[in-house]
């Protein structure tokens, strides 16, 4: 897993820019949850190397930008939590222990 650091709203918005061209994931973290790190892990062991970009954003260190993210795409704000973004717009969003590599390629490919 090629995991890219989401830290800022300039990144942010170079994300939402990038959606246009291919689908991009956003992993909400928290080092302090073990359902987060569970998730992670799993997230991790499934793998995935093609044609999505995966972001993870530290909700305790960056929780204004974790409020943005879930403002600006219109999704409720959870920790842990996939979103998956194509064409500027959440297209698939899921928290917790219903968080599935399979859920997320599904999402990420469809037409």
């Amino acid at each position: 897993m090629n995991w890219k650091i989401l830290a800022s709203a300039n990144e942010f918005a170079s994300l939402i820019e990038r959606s246009h061209q291919r689908p991009q994931v956003i992993f909400k973290h928290s080092n302090r949850c073990g359902t987060s790190g569970m998730a992670k892990n799993r997230l991790e062991k499934a793998g995935y190397s093609g044609e999505i970009d995966f972001y993870i954003l530290d909700v305790i260190s960056n929780r204004p930008l974790s409020l943005q993210v879930a403002e600006t795409l219109d999704v409720w704000h959870e920790s842990p939590q996939v979103i998956v973004v194509r064409n500027g717009k959440a297209v698939y969003d899921e928290s917790h222990i219903a968080i599935r590599m399979d859920d997320i390629k599904e999402h990420a490919m469809a037409s």
